[in-house]
């Protein structure tokens, strides 16, 4: 019997088995996030500042990284945040107002609430700071920091991934199976 045979063999012996068995259980719905901008801050400026075009970039960068390792490593989808913009802006920053991010998050629908911030220490010291909560109480349920050495894209961005897989999804968030566990 050629393997060719032997392949179609055994396609056959599994699909006749499937209706016994039934289809396999659905997934479970991913948790939603608000993933909010991440933001500046800048301890050396009193009062603070606005991010240069460069490091307004850098913030675009990591967010949408913060969103695509959420994703990938965690089953948790972004929402949109884009119709609560102005009231994003009227609360910012964010790392500053006290738990206001987990009523928006609220209203956009979302199960989570995620903030971050990079302070500026030097030219090429950033410390990247995240946070998830519960958008029903606004309780952090993971935080995490790393500290960056070099003011590059990609070095942000590993930075983000790495606080991701290392301090915010390193356990499954509550609520959230095991992977390979029921």
């Amino acid at each position: 019997m050629t393997a060719r045979a032997r392949l179609a063999g055994g396609s056959a012996a599994l699909l006749a088995v499937w209706p016994v068995l039934g289809p396999l259980p659905a997934a479970a719905d991913p948790a939603k996030a608000a993933v909010f901008p991440v933001e500046l801050l800048d301890p050396g400026v009193v009062g603070g500042r606005r991010p240069r075009p460069d490091e307004t970039r850098k913030l675009a960068l990591v967010t949408e990284e913060l969103k695509a390792a959420l994703a990938r490593q965690g089953d948790i989808a972004a929402v949109d945040t884009a119709p609560q913009a102005a009231e994003i802006a009227r609360q910012a920053p964010l790392y500053k107002c006290d738990g206001c991010a987990a009523p928006i998050a609220r209203t956009l629908g979302a199960d989570l609430a995620v903030t971050g911030y990079v302070e500026k220490g030097s030219n090429q010291i950033f410390n990247l700071y995240v946070v998830i909560a519960d958008a029903a109480t606004g309780k952090a349920v993971r935080a995490g920091q790393v500290v960056i050495r070099a003011d590059t894209d990609d070095t942000w961005a590993h930075a983000m991934r790495w606080v991701v897989k290392n301090r915010l999804l390193s356990e499954p968030l509550p609520g959230k199976p095991v992977p390979g566990k029921s």
